[in-house]
């Protein structure tokens, strides 16, 4: 298994400075991981970083609230994809789910996805910890039929990240033809294995140095 493909290397956090940024690039790029995902203010930061290497530029939308207008978000999606976003993650609209209002759930997410394609992938991250079973369930559907690639569990900004349950759950629910991708909270490689495990095929990580370093053997 090739565990560094698996990886969406982040940061996100509030006072992340450009030397990290930088720093998050090079660590991409020696170890091969699937992307970078970043705030959008340093999306222009990374598609210079990473020019001419196979790890994709990512960036969130709506993040972390998902609350931003449908129209917001759909003309932030066209303006990142257009400085070379590859893979975007929209935080869906959690009080909209909340309050069964599944159109508007839908048309927020296929806003999105028309404004990305063909130039890049949605990944739509719903905040699994604050939603009950049936709405998770709901949820991956209207994104399946949104034409979303991926559901994603988390922000890491909630009360709770990825959990294997969530994470079978979403799989069950979307089939293989969709991508599940497991965010926050994943530190060790055994966490990731266990996310794997359950039907996940990217993870969301800050973490990803140290879950590829423990995947190595030892050198004699």
């Amino acid at each position: 298994m090739q565990l560094n493909k698996y990886i969406d290397h982040t940061i996100l956090k509030q006072g992340a400075t450009a030397d990290q940024v930088i720093k998050l690039c090079a660590e991409a790029r020696e170890h091969g991981f699937a992307s970078v995902c970043v705030n959008p203010s340093r999306l222009a930061l990374v598609v210079k970083e990473l020019a001419g290497t196979d790890v994709k530029p990512c960036v969130v939308v709506g993040f972390p609230l998902g609350a931003a207008l449908p129209e917001a978000k759909a003309h932030a999606t066209k303006a990142l994809v257009a400085l070379g976003a590859k893979e975007v993650d929209m935080v869906v609209d959690v009080g909209a789910i909340k309050d069964k209002n599944w159109d508007f759930v839908q048309k927020d997410i296929e806003g999105v996805v028309a404004a990305a394609k063909p130039g890049a992938i949605v990944k739509v991250i719903l905040e699994t910890c604050l939603l009950t079973d049936e709405e998770k369930i709901k949820a991956c559907e209207i994104c399946k039929a949104a034409g979303a690639d991926f559901v994603k569990t988390s922000t890491g900004f909630s009360t709770g990240g990825a959990t294997i349950e969530d994470v079978k759950l979403m799989r069950a629910t979307v089939g293989p033809e969709m991508g599940v991708k497991a965010s926050g909270g994943i530190r060790t490689k055994a966490d990731a294995l266990a996310m794997i495990e359950a039907g996940a095929s990217r993870l969301g990580t800050s973490a990803g140095i140290a879950i590829i370093s423990s995947s190595h053997s030892p050198r004699r």
